[in-house]
């Protein structure tokens, strides 16, 4: 526990500086890429204390940091403000999560599974099971 307090310190900035919002929340693993944060705050996905931020808005301590992100929001409180990317552990440490419970994911069937023996689908029964299976989902 020593090492992680030592690793989130050795990020954290020098003192008088502060940290971008989009290097933040990547920096503490709420984005996987920091180019994914700038776009998030770009199109208006990520607030801080209520309002919508650029990515070059300075994020402090005590500040409320919303994130819209795969269909879930996330919603924390900045505990201490880190640089550099840090692992998961650490990075917990550095927020407190107020975030609603994830939705629970529906017990379905998987839609597009065929009958063995059925032989190769026609066009018909692809589009079938293509309209089935979403927008944007590919094999």
């Amino acid at each position: 526990m020593a090492d992680a307090v030592a690793v989130a310190k050795a990020a954290a900035p020098a003192s008088g500086e502060s940290v971008r919002v989009d290097s933040w929340i990547w920096s503490v693993r709420l984005v996987k890429t920091r180019s994914m944060g700038a776009t998030a705050c770009r199109g208006g996905h990520v607030r801080v204390n209520g309002e919508r931020v650029k990515p070059a808005y300075s994020v402090r301590v005590g500040d409320e940091v919303r994130l819209r992100h795969a269909d879930r929001e996330r919603i924390v409180i900045v505990k201490r403000v880190i640089r550099k990317r840090v692992g998961p552990p650490v990075a917990a440490e550095c927020y407190v999560d107020n975030s609603p419970p994830p939705p629970p994911r529906e017990a379905v069937a998987p839609a597009g599974i065929r009958d063995r023996g059925a032989g190769r689908p026609t066009k018909r029964d692809r589009r079938e099971m293509e309209r089935l299976r979403g927008p944007g989902s590919a094999e």
